[in-house]
């Protein structure tokens, strides 16, 4: 089954214009939520808002935004107001520059859509993604969604382009706040560090053989709620005595790598994940 667009739009740079289709990179669908419920009946609980001066429930009617500028003071703003300052969308997404592509660090991804050929645009579009491919660049730049303006990247993906919606620089942390200690790196330890980590090393990324193992068991037992089973809790695992010395550390590293029981292990789990059956919808 082909993939549903969720938008169109426009790649401009220049008095070159591409037309794509956007559609989602991932399955929102598939993270598990709960509801609350009353506990004591079961039925699904509705969210009030009350008011704390005077105890009332208000209606959305009654309601109006309010910016916090200091503490308990507020700056209201109608509907009205706000719609003002909200970007017109133009379904444009306009290229302002080519950087290389290895200069825009992980830190700033947002989230990431697949962008693919609109009516009348494929030419164009695999111009573009063969350009940005042998170039070793990617094109930025912003564009407007709901209210909202964006910083892009465009890159290549293979044949594809790949639209990644990046954070904005001053909504990251400065990562110079984060402390980082004294400590010295001895040639000994760097050394078994690096074999540890080439003895583990690959050269290519698959994510398939990752599972999350914490949505399976939720699923199972979600799965035995809904047939009526009792959920029997595993007993916890006997707490392992923690390696202080860094050398023992390394040492102890390698030793497992080298028999491959962790290996072993997880390949044990990956099998018995794909053996579990497709489970019903709660």
């Amino acid at each position: 089954m082909s993939a549903h667009a969720i938008g169109s739009a426009t790649i401009s740079f220049g008095l070159v214009s591409v037309p794509v289709k956007l559609y989602s990179s991932s399955e929102s669908a598939s993270s598990i939520s709960f509801n609350l419920l009353h506990a004591k009946c079961g039925s699904r609980l509705k969210q009030q808002y009350i008011c704390p001066r005077d105890g009332e429930q208000v209606p959305r009617s009654d309601m109006a935004k309010g910016y916090e500028f200091s503490k308990g003071q507020y700056v209201q703003f109608t509907a009205e107001e706000l719609k003002t300052l909200e970007e017109k969308a133009t379904n444009s997404i306009d290229i302002s520059e080519f950087v290389p592509l290895a200069a825009v660090d992980r830190i700033f991804l947002e989230r990431a859509y697949y962008l693919g050929p609109d009516k009348g645009g494929e030419r164009a579009y695999r111009l573009l993604a063969e350009a940005l491919r042998s170039t070793s660049r990617a094109a930025v730049g912003q564009y407007a969604s709901r209210g909202q303006q964006h910083l892009a990247l465009v890159r290549p993906m293979g044949s594809l382009l790949i639209m990644e919606q990046l954070h904005y620089a001053d909504e990251l942390k400065d990562a110079a706040e984060v402390p980082l200690g004294e400590g010295e790196v001895k040639p000994a330890e760097l050394d078994l560090a690096r074999q540890l980590i080439e003895q583990s090393a690959t050269d290519e990324f698959k994510p398939e053989q990752y599972r999350d193992q914490v949505r399976v068991r939720v699923l199972e037992a979600i799965q035995r709620k809904v047939e009526g089973q009792e959920i029997i809790e595993e007993p916890a695992e006997a707490p392992q005595t923690k390696i202080l010395d860094l050398m023992e550390a390394l040492k102890a590293s390698l030793a497992v790598e080298t028999g491959g029981g962790s290996r072993g292990e997880n390949k044990d789990q990956d099998q018995k994940s794909d053996e579990t059956p497709q489970r019903k919808r709660a």
